[in-house]
């Protein structure tokens, strides 16, 4: 599968509609930015059931500062509409495939619920 480009029209319903989602939010002037690129190709090619999606920062200025992108390449990862991942810098390729082999053996109940005590916590 090809890298997906995500705009503000279409960030949020690619995030909530698919299962697993990662996105890398780089820049065209970005030296690590273009160095993880590559990286991040092969790995989509290597894992068609993941959406590798990437924002252009120039060209989506209002969708990075929602997301409070400070510093590029970014690599933000979403399963079932949820932020289970958000760091800044290139990874090399064992890294991204050991983030996508954590993100998919995630329980997701057991995310909900963590996620879910700490909103109570925060509201007591």
């Amino acid at each position: 599968m090809n890298t997906v480009t995500l705009t503000f029209d279409n960030f949020e319903s690619t995030v909530s509609d698919t299962d697993i989602v990662l996105v890398d939010f780089w820049a065209g002037w970005c030296g690590p930015c273009r160095a993880f690129a590559p990286v991040f190709d092969k790995s989509a090619q290597a894992h068609p059931d993941v959406v590798h999606a990437k924002v252009d920062t120039e060209a989506e200025q209002e969708l990075a500062a929602a997301l409070q992108i400070r510093s590029i390449p970014t690599i933000m990862a979403f399963r079932e509409g949820v932020l289970v991942y958000s760091q800044p810098g290139a990874m090399p390729p064992a890294v991204l495939e050991e983030l996508i082999t954590k993100v998919k053996a995630l329980d997701m109940n057991d995310v909900r619920a963590a996620i879910a005590a700490r909103k109570a916590d925060a509201n007591a």
